[in-house]
């Protein structure tokens, strides 16, 4: 997105084949951006900060509810009317989040009752506002930053817990002038976006998913190379620290603002634990691969102050305490999270899997089911390819070593 509104060229390495990634890609195609892609190689010539133009048809962001609320965010700054509409799953997750800010700032979005999409977002200059989040979300911040590009003068979000930082780290390596103090973010409008060339290190949150067969399986020792190690999104490394297993950062460097490195894992029994509180925020997309384990450990996990995962893709929490019962695991589901018993409870086995649509639901329980008695079947397991679509074959290679 950033790159689609730099002046000159953007060439990113090791781009993801991920289904959200090829929305966003279409999505700026179509507002004017010229993207040329081979491979997972693409380059992006950017439109300018005012060269964006009206879609001959409205935006498909698919399942990618990170594509809808960030894009909303810039399209919030067009002088033009754009409508952007998602697949089933996406016009269930609420949108009112970011419709009530962009608000603020001057921007006229038409929703579904309740606040869902499609959206329509009628642009305009906006003005700049100071705005402390009621609930922690990296993407409602990075919609407000986003549409801050477009403002009259500095807008400020205030999070009342550190999330996650790519966008700001981002809009600084392209360009743009922020200040942290404190929770505050500050973004001065109207800069200057400079095409750079970019690498993309590898997704954390999918890599996680190896790590916990690592936990799974006796015997297991691997190597994940290339992953993006930014402080705010690695404490899922803590957590599978704090509970035993014995995890290895090599080779650190930083890239383009991120931290980069290896990650290395071999299986140790886990002791399982509590996740709670501010730490949620920061493990919000790793917490169904967190949780899977719970039957693998010692003491069993628990999850608390998480109810942000039941507008995920799917509820997630109501998705994981079904698939793991009938999988034979205790479960206790809870408003805001719930609580899975460890292995005295017995010895998963083999399930017929329903994932929902949900990519993290199908992948986590592939997870599962490898340390389970019997055979596991996963309906609608091609959802998986929204963020991850070699995950199975990858996954395969690994166990059949």
């Amino acid at each position: 997105m950033l790159a689609a509104l730099a002046e000159g060229a953007s060439d990113i390495s090791h781009f993801s084949a991920a289904a959200d990634c090829r929305s966003t890609l279409d999505c700026v195609s179509r507002l004017g951006a010229k993207v040329t892609a081979q491979g997972d190689r693409v380059r992006i010539a950017g439109a300018g900060l005012a060269g964006l133009r009206k879609s001959r048809r409205k935006l498909d962001a698919g399942n990618s509810g990170t594509t809808m609320r960030l894009l909303a965010g810039i399209l919030a700054g067009q002088e033009f009317r754009t409508v952007i509409d998602g697949d089933a799953s996406l016009r269930r997750r609420p949108m009112r989040r970011i419709m009530d800010p962009l608000a603020k700032m001057g921007a006229r979005i038409h929703a579904r009752e309740g606040g869902y999409a499609p959206l329509e977002i009628e642009g305009t200059r906006l003005t700049p506002i100071e705005y402390t989040l009621p609930v922690p979300s990296a993407q409602v911040k990075s919609t407000i930053l986003l549409a801050g590009l477009f403002a009259d003068g500095v807008t400020s979000v205030i999070e009342p817990v550190r999330t996650r930082d790519h966008t700001e780290l981002a809009l600084a390596e392209f360009g743009a002038h922020l200040e942290h103090e404190g929770r505050a973010i500050r973004i001065h409008g109207r800069p200057r976006l400079t095409g750079r060339a970019l690498t993309v290190p590898g997704d954390l949150s999918s890599a996680v998913f190896f790590l916990a067969a690592a936990m799974v399986l006796p015997e297991s020792n691997i190597v994940i190379h290339n992953v993006g190690l930014n402080p705010t999104r690695s404490a899922v490394l803590d957590v599978l620290g704090s509970m035993g297993a014995p995890i290895s950062l090599v080779s650190v460097s930083s890239a383009h603002g991120e931290l980069v490195g290896d990650i290395s894992i071999r299986h140790e029994p886990l002791q399982g634990g509590v996740l709670e509180g501010d730490a949620i925020a920061q493990l919000i997309d790793e917490l169904p691969a967190i949780a899977v384990l719970g039957p693998y450990t010692e003491q069993g996990i628990e999850i608390r102050n998480a109810a942000e995962l039941r507008v995920k893709e799917s509820d997630r929490i109501a998705a994981l305490a079904e698939n793991l019962r009938r999988m034979g695991a205790q479960v206790e589901e809870r408003p805001d999270g719930l609580r899975v018993e460890g292995r005295s409870a017995g010895r998963l086995h083999g399930a017929e899997i329903e994932p929902r649509g949900d990519h993290r639901m199908a992948m986590a329980f592939a997870i599962a089911a490898l340390g389970a008695e019997g055979d596991t079947t996963i309906r609608d397991a091609e959802c998986a390819g929204v963020s991850f679509p070699d995950f199975f074959s990858t996954l395969d290679r690994l166990v059949e070593r």
